[in-house]
């Protein structure tokens, strides 16, 4: 007699549970708008403030998260980059490939929406239904940019939810802490580290009702705008993947050019690393293959894929700034916002800052709690985030694959500047 196991249980993801949710508010809302219009508004007014009461929750995290996440990744970073030379190149390529993939997507994601028809009732339409701002914060002079980028008041700019400003306190503020004595140090970051694991819990929490929020989210804007809004998401869709498929086309030019690698060898031994990024969508778990080819196909040092691609993991996520800034670039056209180059510097920087912070977040927390910021820092208004949300794990697999290109090209680079060095200098390690 064999002993019976008892059967796994099925559960869904919580990516599945929004796009479920949004596939059913979309019906209810189409069928309520086919069938009786007046009902369908009636129905929307009801359930309007659900989904702005998901919103709000979600907004009230925002600042002292990336607050605190920025004082940690501050910390982390430089604790990395004094633990020698090849940390510090890592750390140094990291932010600039990241701020080269939020400036590559301020200047393609305009142009690439500049294509896409855009009918300006329905967008009327679907701003009125998520009663959303029409107006975006007046650019700023070069002069009024540089003379706000250090707050006078940081107290002042957590209530003001300036984001840039705030940032940069913070970065003060960890780059200061840094400095002290380990032990006091060390005190302050655990509180720190609490604080934004509070948060993160409050996030989840919040979260865990997303497929209500969603639902009452995309059931108002279907009732209200009808069967345009499904364009809408896929324009948005469609977007994201081709603006994730560019950098990582983008990165093997960079693999070229900076890392020296020859393409046909680099594509070869990135192939399986592309393929568990795509079907697992998880940078940790592609991590055993990517040191795999990065050792065994590529010939790194042991010891140097053994530093870098761990540290890429935890602080280097080459397709989250592009997403911060393509996302609010999608909601500005459409709202038919006009965002100045003023504006996007501004965003660009944010975005490369903040998501070296917070790549240790769930994907739904990540694309909520960072685009946030993102957005409001260029006058946009936020309510589309949540109804984004809901389809944002479709592009989600391009997303890992272009993360998991840049960590093995980042690990390229770092290891031809460290020959270069070592051959300079054979006598520093």
């Amino acid at each position: 007699m064999t002993a019976s196991t008892p059967a796994s249980r099925f559960t869904l993801s919580a990516p599945v549970k929004v796009l479920i949710a949004l596939v059913i508010a979309a019906i209810v809302g189409l069928s309520l708008t086919a069938y009786d219009q007046t009902l369908a508004l009636k129905v929307a007014d009801v359930v309007r403030p659900i989904g702005r009461l998901w919103l709000n929750a979600l907004q009230m995290t925002v600042v002292p998260l990336v607050t605190a996440l920025v004082i940690v990744g501050v910390n982390t970073a430089s604790n990395a980059a004094a633990s020698g030379r090849t940390a510090r190149n890592a750390i140094i390529v990291f932010l600039v490939l990241l701020v080269g993939s939020a400036a590559f997507a301020a200047v393609i994601t305009p142009a690439l929406l500049d294509l896409l028809p855009r009918d300006a009732a329905t967008i009327q339409t679907f701003r009125e239904a998520l009663h959303s701002p029409t107006t975006a914060a007046t650019p700023l002079s070069a002069a009024q940019w540089i003379g706000s980028l250090i707050p006078s008041n940081a107290i002042s700019a957590a209530a003001s939810a300036a984001m840039l400003p705030l940032v940069v306190f913070a970065m003060f503020f960890g780059f200061a802490l840094s400095r002290q004595e380990a032990d006091r140090r060390d005190r302050i970051l655990d509180i720190i580290r609490i604080i934004a694991d509070t948060m993160i819990t409050i996030v989840r929490w919040v979260l865990w009702a997303a497929p209500v929020g969603v639902f009452a989210l995309v059931l108002v804007v279907c009732a209200e705008v009808g069967m345009s809004v499904l364009g809408v998401l896929g324009y948005y869709i469609v977007l994201m993947c081709v603006i994730y498929i560019l950098i990582t086309l983008l990165l093997y030019v960079v693999a070229r050019v900076a890392a020296g690698e020859p393409l046909r060898r680099f594509a070869s031994a990135l192939v399986p690393v592309q393929v568990i990024a795509g079907s697992t969508q998880s940078s940790l778990a592609s991590l055993p293959a990517m040191i795999d080819s990065a050792r065994n196909r590529l010939g790194y040092p042991a010891a140097l894929t053994a530093l870098v691609l761990p540290m890429a993991v935890s602080l280097f996520r080459i397709t989250s700034p592009a997403q911060y800034i393509a996302v609010a670039s999608f909601i500005a056209w459409l709202y038919g916002i006009d965002v100045h180059a003023s504006q996007y510097a501004v965003a660009v920087l944010l975005a490369a800052v903040i998501s070296m912070g917070s790549t240790g977040l769930p994907g739904q927390a990540n694309f909520m709690t960072n685009n946030l910021p993102i957005t409001q820092s260029l006058g946009l208004p936020v309510e589309p985030l949540g109804v984004l949300l809901a389809v944002d794990t479709i592009p989600d697999v391009f997303c890992t694959i272009g993360n998991a290109t840049g960590g093995v090209t980042a690990t390229g680079i770092v290891a031809r500047h460290t020959r270069a060095t070592e051959q300079d200098d054979p006598a520093e390690s």
